[in-house]
C-alpha cells in the first residue's frame, strides 16, 4: 500500500469516525421514533434466521478490509518472531480474559444497582465479543501514524485474521458460558464463518486475480482507493439501522452508553500499556515492532463483533449496543495512544540505526 493511500485512509471518514458514529446514533434513534415500522419490517426479511439487509451491510463492511490484507506476508513472520508471539499471546491469551474481568466487575458489581441483570448480561456478552476480535484494517492506519514497521504490521494483521477463524468461536463459546450467557458453539462458529470466512475468501480471490491481471500498482492506487470508504459507509449505515431498533432503549437508559464506554476504555488502555511498557520491554523488541504489536492488542475488530452480536443475540440486543459503543470510543482512544507512542519512542531501541524509516520508504514496484 502506498504512502499516499495510507494518508487518504485517514481522511474524511476515518479521522472523524467518532463524530459520524454519534451522528448515526442520533439519526437512527430519530428514524426509529418517527417511522418505527421501517426497521421492524427490515428486521423481518430473513432467510434461515439470517437477516438479509444486515448480511449485505456486514459483508460490505468486511470485504474491503480483507482486500487490503496481503496474506503472503505471513511467511515473513519468521523475521520478527518475538512480535508475532507477543501479539498472539496478548490477543488470545490475555485480552479476552481481562475483558471478561472488567465486564464482570462493572456490570455485576459497580453498575449492578443501576442495570437490569438480564440486560447487564447482554452488555457483558457484547464486550466479550469485542475482546476476542483483534483489529485488522484500522491498525494499518494507527501503525502508520505511530511510525511503526508497516511490513510487520501487515504480518500481524494477516496472522490475527487467520487465527480468528480458528479461535474466535471456541473462545467466545467458553467465555460467554463463564459469563452466564451460554450460546451453542455452532451458532458462533457459523456466524464467524459467514461474516469473516466468506469475506476473507472473497477478498483473497479478488486480490490474487486483480493483481495478476492488472498489476500491484493499479490494485493499490486505483482499485483500493475508495474501498476503505465503502467499508465505513456500510458500517455507518448498519449503525443507523441498529439504532432504529435500539433507540427506545437508549432514550430510556441514556447512561447505559456511558456505563459501557467506561470499562471498554479502561480495557483498551490496560492492554496497550501491558504490551507496550511491559511485554515489549521484557522481550526487548524495537520501537518499530513494539508500537504496532501493542496497538493491535489495544484495538478491537468492531466489524466482526457487531456481526456476531447481531447474528447471535439479535439486532435490538444489549450485546449489539455494546459492540456499537466499541466503535464510538475506538478512534479517539487509539489516536491518544498513537500520540503516546510517538512521545515515548526514545524509551526503545530503534531498528533503523541510521537507515531510512521503514514507514517512509518508497513502495516497491512489482
Amino acid at each position: 500500500m502506498t504512502e499516499e493511500t495510507r494518508e487518504y485512509q485517514l481522511g474524511f471518514f476515518h479521522k472523524y469516525l467518532t463524530l459520524w458514529v454519534a451522528l448515526c446514533i442520533l439519526v437512527g434513534i430519530g428514524l426509529g421514533q418517527f417511522i418505527p415500522g421501517v426497521a421492524v419490517t427490515l428486521s423481518e426479511i430473513q432467510v434461515a434466521q439470517v437477516n438479509i439487509p444486515i448480511a449485505i451491510l456486514l459483508f460490505a463492511m468486511m470485504y474491503p478490509i480483507m482486500l487490503q490484507i496481503d496474506f503472503s506476508e505471513v511467511v515473513n513472520a519468521v523475521k520478527a518472531p518475538k512480535a508475532v508471539i507477543m501479539t498472539l499471546v496478548i490477543n488470545w491469551g490475555i485480552k479476552p480474559f481481562t475483558m471478561l474481568f472488567f465486564a464482570w466487575l462493572f456490570f455485576r458489581v459497580i453498575w449492578a444497582p443501576f442495570v437490569d441483570p438480564q440486560l447487564a448480561g447482554e452488555y457483558i456478552a457484547g464486550m466479550i465479543l469485542l475482546g476476542i476480535a483483534p483489529c485488522t484494517a484500522m491498525v494499518l492506519v494507527f501503525s502508520y501514524l505511530a511510525k511503526g514497521f508497516m511490513g510487520l504490521t501487515l504480518v500481524l494483521v494477516a496472522i490475527n485474521s487467520l487465527t480468528m477463524l480458528v479461535l474466535y468461536a471456541p473462545l467466545g463459546n467458553y467465555l460467554l458460558g463463564v459469563a452466564d450467557m451460554p450460546i451453542p458453539f455452532l451458532t458462533i462458529f457459523f456466524s464467524i464463518m459467514l461474516y469473516v470466512g466468506v469475506s476473507l475468501v472473497a477478498g483473497y480471490i479478488t486480490r490474487i486475480r486483480l493483481i495478476k491481471s492488472r498489476g500491484m500498482v493499479w490494485y493499490e492506487t486505483v482499485f483500493l482507493k475508495n474501498m476503505g470508504n465503502i467499508s465505513i459507509v456500510a458500517l455507518l449505515t448498519t449503525l443507523i439501522y441498529l439504532f432504529m431498533l435500539q433507540g427506545e432503549v437508549i432514550i430510556r437508559n441514556p447512561w447505559d452508553v456511558v456505563m459501557i464506554a467506561v470499562p471498554l476504555t479502561i480495557q483498551v488502555i490496560v492492554i496497550f500499556a501491558l504490551g507496550y511498557f511491559v511485554i515489549s520491554k521484557i522481550i526487548k523488541i524495537t520501537y518499530e515492532e513494539a508500537a504496532p504489536a501493542s496497538i493491535i492488542g489495544g484495538s478491537n475488530h468492531f466489524e466482526v463483533a457487531i456481526a456476531t452480536a447481531v447474528t447471535v443475540f439479535g439486532l435490538g440486543s444489549g450485546a449489539a449496543l455494546s459492540t456499537v459503543v466499541g466503535v464510538l470510543i475506538e478512534v479517539p482512544v487509539m489516536l491518544l495512544l498513537v500520540s503516546l507512542c510517538l512521545r515515548t519512542r526514545h524509551l526503545f531501541p530503534s531498528m533503523l540505526k541510521g537507515k531510512t524509516d521503514p514507514v517512509s520508504e518508497p513502495p516497491q514496484k512489482d
